[in-house]
């Protein structure tokens, strides 16, 4: 059974709603995320990895020294699915997660730049 495919207005209005900071380009949806330095870019693509391998939906994925692009489309059905929002939705969740915002035992990264590894959205 094929997977229902959503209209390019569909996925802007979904994406404005749900994924503000991803996009849509040349029919896949997309975001980019800056990184300080080689180290942080491996962590997010590791990341996007890793829950790309349990979702068994797979991203392409570009990278740089200092970001990641990550781009998500459903091949089988020829355009952007649920498939694509569920697992965009989990990948923006786990590599902006800021433990230290949410106070308990989890501080997060020191507020130092050698430890520095995602440039946080502000």
């Amino acid at each position: 059974m094929a997977a229902c495919t959503y209209s390019e207005a569909e996925i802007e209005e979904r994406l404005k709603a749900e994924l503000p900071t991803w996009r849509l380009e040349d029919g896949w949806i997309r975001r980019t995320y800056k990184t300080h330095s080689w180290k942080g870019t491996l962590m997010v693509i590791n990341t996007v990895g890793h829950l790309a391998e349990a979702a068994f939906h797979h991203p392409d994925i570009t990278a740089s020294y200092a970001w990641v692009e990550v781009r998500l489309i459903n091949h089988a059905a020829k355009g952007v699915t649920d498939l694509d929002f569920a697992l965009a939705r989990k990948i923006e969740e786990v590599v902006t997660w800021q433990p230290g915002q949410e106070g308990g035992p989890l501080t997060g990264t020191p507020d130092d730049p050698r430890f520095a590894y995602i440039k946080y959205d502000k």
